[in-house]
């Protein structure tokens, strides 16, 4: 039984007619009828009954053709998957990301995914949130890492969790204990130092000082989290930052302080959802699944500062 013959068998059933069954699959009439014929054969019993103005298929016929269209469809997956494979030969992939993610799982799967698929050509773009966000919804890119908005959901692009973090206050040295949680409108009397607007954090911590009715002025915005410190420590004023930070390791210059509420942050990975992925973007994702199940070499914060 072969997958041509039971192309033709679906075609005359679906069309009713050998003479347009042969036009559809761009063959003369008689091929049709000769492989048809053939099959009923190798099956024992008629697949169609010939009427004057059309073909209706036997109960052996209507048996068959749930079978023919399986193997079809097998056949056609099994040829895709191997131009997906064919195409990581020589591929691209497209990879947006906000700033320090050195501290996260990316840098190995990006190693890994180097070691398994030399020939895929990996591009970064660094940004903010909003502008990677654009660029994955437009196409421009095949996916990014981005922070996640704090009402917990991305419109228009599937998602999965990288990073959960927090915000913290840093000061200098010495002017607080790090026992005692710094509430937020104690913070907002202070300058603050933080992300600035096209940052996706800037959200989060915005929307954090609007539920206690507090107003944020940020003096000093910037996304770079080491500029951010170097100002707390010139004692210019307190930085909420990332607390996954590596900038934030055991520095003598300031003191890390917790939040009262806490102001929670996720950083996500994102791409266009709705259409079949690349095959770069499909073996990047097969690969985030396979080494999540495999020990890690990260902390347990799996972080990184979510700088954009």
């Amino acid at each position: 039984m072969e997958l041509r013959t039971l192309e033709y068998f679906i075609a005359v059933a679906e069309e009713r007619s050998f003479t347009k069954a042969a036009a559809r699959c761009h063959v003369v009439q008689p091929a049709i009828s000769q492989r048809i014929q053939s099959l009923e054969k190798e099956l024992g019993e008629p697949l169609f009954e010939r009427l004057p103005r059309q073909v209706v298929l036997t109960s052996g016929g209507a048996a068959l053709l749930p079978h023919a269209r399986a193997c079809l469809a097998a056949a056609a997956a099994a040829a895709l998957e191997f131009a997906d494979r064919s195409g990581l030969l020589g591929g691209s992939f497209a990879l947006g990301t906000v700033g320090g993610l050195e501290g996260t799982r990316i840098p190995r799967l990006l190693g890994e995914y180097h070691r398994r698929y030399p020939r895929v050509a990996v591009t970064l773009t660094g940004a903010s949130s909003p502008s990677l966000l654009a660029k994955v919804r437009n196409g421009e890119i095949d996916a990014a890492v981005v922070a996640g908005p704090p009402e917990g959901t991305l419109a228009a692009v599937a998602s999965r969790v990288l990073l959960e973090d927090r915000i913290v206050a840093v000061l200098p040295a010495g002017s607080r204990a790090t026992n005692r949680p710094m509430p937020l409108d104690e913070v907002a009397r202070s300058p603050v130092i933080s992300y600035g607007p096209d940052s996706g954090v800037h959200a989060f911590v915005r929307e954090a000082f609007a539920a206690k009715g507090l107003r944020l002025d940020i003096a000093y915005a910037t996304n770079d989290v080491a500029l951010q410190v170097a100002l707390v420590a010139e004692r210019i004023g307190i930085a909420l930052t990332s607390h996954a930070s590596p900038v934030l390791a055991a520095d003598p210059r300031f003191v890390i302080v917790t939040l009262e509420p806490a102001i929670r942050l996720r950083k996500v990975f994102v791409w266009r959802p709705g259409t079949r992925p690349s095959a770069p973007l499909r073996a990047f994702l097969d690969l985030w699944t396979e080494l999540s199940d495999r020990p890690t070499r990260e902390g347990p914060a799996t972080g990184a500062t979510v700088g954009g």
